[in-house]
């Protein structure tokens, strides 16, 4: 690697490297990376410093430290998807695990005019639509419609492997790893169709959560509109 004067830190040169090596596909969730001694070697600076990168990815949440073991890249779980991406929260505070999800259908169709510009598809682009109902405590809470495009995720609308956290899926079965997601929030009051599936009365305040997922290196491949019933939960979102 040659890092280049002017660029900034070392260490930020050093982090930029390693995404771009993750990016690429040379180290994948669950490898391990070399050891600090290593990269510093590599790289030519000091272990201080390529400790310093590794710490911003570790904040970055990109990276895991085993003690004893190592650092790795890091792997979506269903536990990490709830608690890094799930904002829905009980009005006691608490972060309700959905139990079950109820799949309405999954279908592959020709991306709409909002899918071209949300997930930058072509026109005529192919897009899998996932309808579903989650629950919360036994309840039906979410109501939920998941977008991705065909070209990333074939065979998924007719496998019908839809679970609750669907990152874990994307990333072990398609090879397609979330990092960031970007969400809007309005409110809205609950459709006759909405309210049927939420068993809610139409009319009723309910939240919108609009989200756009990317990958590590800014791909957008998920947009995702979530309707919430309000009565007894809330959006909870730590900015650290």
């Amino acid at each position: 690697m040659n890092v280049t004067p002017g660029r900034g830190p070392l260490y930020r040169q050093i982090r930029e490297w390693i995404v771009a090596r993750i990016v690429h596909g040379d180290w994948r969730p669950g490898d391990i990376l070399p050891s600090e001694i290593n990269l510093a070697a590599e790289f030519g600076v000091s272990q201080g410093t390529v400790r310093k990168a590794v710490d911003a990815l570790v904040a970055e949440n990109l990276v895991i430290r085993h003690q004893g073991k190592g650092t790795y890249v890091a792997v979506h779980t269903p536990h990490r998807e709830l608690f890094h991406f799930f904002h829905v929260l009980g009005r006691d505070g608490a972060k309700p695990q959905p139990t079950t999800s109820q799949l309405i259908s999954c279908r592959q169709r020709r991306a709409e005019k909002e899918d071209l510009g949300c997930l930058h598809l072509r026109p005529n682009a192919r897009v899998v639509d996932i309808f579903r109902v989650r629950n919360l405590r036994d309840r039906p809470v979410i109501l939920e419609r998941v977008i991705v495009p065909s070209k990333l995720f074939q065979g998924l609308a007719e496998s019908g492997d839809v679970p609750n956290e669907l990152y874990q899926l994307f990333e072990k079965t398609y090879g397609v790893t979330i990092h960031k997601v970007v969400e809007e929030i309005s409110a809205e009051l609950a459709t006759v169709e909405t309210a049927r599936y939420l068993d809610i009365k139409p009319g009723a305040p309910i939240l919108a959560i609009e989200r756009r997922a990317e990958t590590l290196g800014g791909m957008p491949v998920e947009f995702r509109r979530s309707l919430c019933d309000s009565r007894d939960y809330i959006y909870s979102n730590e900015i650290v």
